[in-house]
This record gives C-alpha cells, structure tokens and sequence, in this order.
C-alpha cells in the first residue's frame, strides 16, 4: 500500500514539478481528473462515458454525427459551436485581465446586458444604416458601454474603498431589473415576450449562408476575439502598462512603493475588462442571440470565471479553457439525447472543473513539497508528532 503511494507521488512529481511547466500542466491535469469525475458520474446514471462524451463533440461538428437534415453537415454545427465560442472568449478574457490586476469581476453577465441592450437600442434597430457602418457602431457601442460599466467598479474601489465583488454583484442586479424594465415599456415582442429583433444589418453573425449546398452561419466576432487574445498577452507581458497591472495584482503595496499609481492602473484594468465585457455582450445579444430576454442574466459572464482561472488568466491558456468549456455547453444537448445523460451533467462537470482548478495553488503547493523534501516526508512528520505527544 505504502509502495503504491508512493509511486503515485514519485509520477505526480514528475508530471507535474517542473516549475516552469507548471502553468501548463496544472490546468491540463485539472482537465483530465475533472473529465475522470465526469466519466464516473455519467457511468453512475447508467449510460456509456464514452460514448456520453463523442455525442459530446458531435454535438459541436469536432466529430460527423450519424445523420444530418437537410442543408447541414458537420461544418455547420462546427460554425454554430464557434458563435457560442465566441462571447465566451470574450467574457473569459473580461475576468482573466481583471484577476491579473488583482480583482475579481463577477460583474461581466451585467456588462454583458446593458452593453447589448444600448448596443441595440442605438445601432440594432436603426433603419437605413449598410452592414458595415451598423456593425462597426454595434462593436463601438458594446465597448464604450462596458468601459464606462467596468471603470464604474473600478473607481468606486479606487475613490471609497468598495469592494469589487460586492460592487459587481449589486451592479448585475440593478443593472438587470433596470433593462428588463425598459423592455417591457418601449421594447418588448408580444409574441417571444423578448425584446424586438435587431436588424439583420448589425448583426454580428451572418445567418443561413449558403456555402457548397449548406446553410452556415458565419460568426464575425471569432476572429477579433482570437487576435484580441492575443494582443492582451503581448500587451500584459512585453508592455509598462501591463508590468505594472501585474506589479499591482500581486502586491498593491509594492507597487505603490516602486512609484507606480495603483489606484489609476486598477481603473484602467477594469475599464479594459468592461470593454472585453461589452464585446461579449454584443456578440451574444447581437450575434448568437438577435434579442433579450428580460430578467435573465447571460450565464456566460458567471462560467467565465471557471474559464478564466482554468486558463490561468492566461489570454492564451483562455482560449483553450474556453474551447473546452463553450464544448461542454453547445454539447449537452445532443449528448442528453443520444446518450440519455440528464442534461444537467455539463453543468456537474463545469462546476467539478472550477472547483479543481480552484485548488491548482494548493496542488502546487503539495508538488513543490514532496519535490524538496521527498515523498516520505509527511510519514515521517507523522511519526515525529506521535514521539514528541509521547514524550
């Protein structure tokens, strides 16, 4: 038994106690026991994990299903998985370039709402505007909005102290019963009981496309978020500004100390993380989605946060973290389905995800341990106290 543990701790100091490597590993072995997890709730409600997870990635066209309807292939549900993709990129690099400055946004679902819903009350229904003067307004609307939202958070924290979390959250809801309001006043489909659709010219995703005999819709946003991702990483890693973002995320008081203005760069971080959010907004409300639904937040802003911290706030590591999970969402369906999984079992492994990769510090932690001190250490510091208590 003791022989067995401690190979397991030998392998995991392997795997997983490069320090430099760590950032990687971590999340990937996160992953790969939150998928396990999955797999043996799956198998306690009676279906086949395997199975349960290619009707998974069927689900989003990553695997050819058995049979299609008319005008679809496997291209098209791919296209499909990459609309929903992308509000999720977006809002992931929302929280993850707020934790790099040491605060934490739960406020990105509100953003998301009131950067859509002014997105569409100023570009979504105006008549007479071509595609591309309508679209470029959208992406200028849903940005300005959620920076004025985001740096709203941030200068309360910096003027008087007020703790983001609970400013974020007391924000989601005023901000909430506040559009669903003018909805229902001036807004409202009597039919859908939602907002009135927007205009096909601002949407941001371009419907039933005909492509080589099928009918795609092509997200125009997936392309921005990527190299958005992308520029946040050369921004935050290679610039003064994002040097001292992360100087003041992890230690306010040495930054302070260096001569930095923490209480500047905290507002600027979340005005960046605002407009990240009111990108996500538009492209949910005027891209996947082409209305509101009143009283209902985006559940993308909350899963965001999952995203964010499995990507290890990393712009890249998100785009990975979001791929997998906008996977677990856009799937469900087909895998409840086909595979008789209750539909809820996404949401289980969501949920198992964010909890594991909450405890990736405290992985580390126990790696780098065992590493220093050998993989006999705890037995022996154990036998140690029961001497001692016995003397």
């Amino acid at each position: 038994m003791k022989k067995g543990k401690h190979l397991i701790q030998r392998g995991l100091i392997l795997l997983l106690g490069n320090e430099k490597t760590q950032p990687i590993t971590l999340p990937l072995f996160a992953v790969f026991l939150s998928l396990l997890l999955g797999m043996v709730i799956i198998a306690v409600t009676g279906a086949n994990p395997v199975n349960a997870y290619q009707n998974l990635l069927q689900g989003c066209g990553i695997l050819p299903k058995p049979s299609y309807a008319a005008y679809k292939n496997s291209f098209t549900d791919f296209t499909g998985f990459l609309n929903a993709w992308t509000p999720m990129l977006f809002a992931s690099l929302a929280v993850a370039v707020a934790l790099k400055a040491g605060m934490f946004n739960i406020g990105v679902s509100g953003q998301m709402l009131i950067s859509g819903f002014m997105a569409s009350i100023l570009a979504g229904y105006a008549d007479g505007l071509s595609g591309l003067t309508a679209k470029f307004l959208v992406l200028l609307v849903g940005i300005a909005v959620g920076m004025l939202s985001g740096g709203l958070v941030g200068w309360l924290k910096y003027r008087f102290r007020v703790n983001e979390v609970v400013s974020t959250i007391m924000l989601n809801y005023i901000l909430l019963y506040a559009v669903s309001f003018c909805i229902h006043m001036w807004y409202i489909n009597p039919v859908s009981r939602q907002s009135a659709p927007v205009t096909q010219a601002s949407r941001l995703t371009l419907l039933d496309v005909s492509a080589g005999g099928m009918k795609i819709d092509i997200p125009l946003g997936i392309l921005l978020a990527i190299g958005i991702a992308f520029l946040l990483r050369f921004l935050l890693n290679r610039t003064t500004f994002g040097f001292e973002i992360r100087a003041a995320g992890k230690s306010p008081e040495a930054a302070r100390y260096a001569g930095m203005q923490v209480g500047k760069n905290m507002v600027l971080a979340m005005m960046l993380s605002g407009s990240l959010s009111g990108l996500a907004g538009v492209t949910y409300y005027l891209g996947y989605f082409g209305s509101i639904r009143p009283k209902v937040l985006p559940a993308v802003g909350f899963d965001a946060i999952a995203v964010a911290l499995l990507g290890n706030s990393n712009p890249a590591g998100v785009i990975l973290s979001s791929f997998l999970i906008s996977i677990l969402e856009k799937g469900n369906t087909y895998m409840s389905s086909r595979s008789g999984v209750p539909g809820e079992i996404a949401s289980v492994i969501t949920g198992i995800l964010l909890l594991v990769s909450a405890c990736t510090g405290y992985i580390r932690y126990r790696i780098n341990r065992l590493k220093e001190c050998g993989p006999n250490t705890e037995e022996k510091g154990r036998k140690g106290r029961r001497g001692a208590q016995s003397v």
